[in-house]
């Protein structure tokens, strides 16, 4: 079985950058409108069809929680879903802050 990577934010953002990455974040509503990385697109139950609808099975996808836990079985998810190339953030939208990264 195909297994998703680990990544931390700073190749996270040479993977946006470098190859058109898409990145999504799995919190809750109210702390994504409060702020997300800059480019996200919010991942929840009710968007995950349309989402990866738009999406080329080979589209690098990286996947963003609080902290880097909960990202690791959504980007599972999309392996088993017949994407090849997904990420877990390691340490999540807190690594992000604290790299200082743009937000939005």
């Amino acid at each position: 079985m195909e297994q998703f990577q680990h990544i931390d934010v700073q190749g996270a953002v040479r993977l946006i950058e470098d190859k058109g990455a898409t990145l999504f974040d799995i919190r809750d509503p109210q702390s994504f409108r409060v702020a997300h990385a800059k480019s996200a697109l919010h991942l929840t139950n009710d968007t995950v069809v349309s989402l990866l609808e738009q999406l080329d099975y080979d589209t690098p996808l990286l996947v963003m929680c609080y902290h880097g836990i909960s990202s690791q079985g959504a980007a599972q998810y999309l392996v088993n879903q017949g994407f090849e190339d997904v990420y877990s953030v390691d340490g999540g939208f807190e690594a992000w802050q604290r790299a200082g990264l743009p937000t939005e």
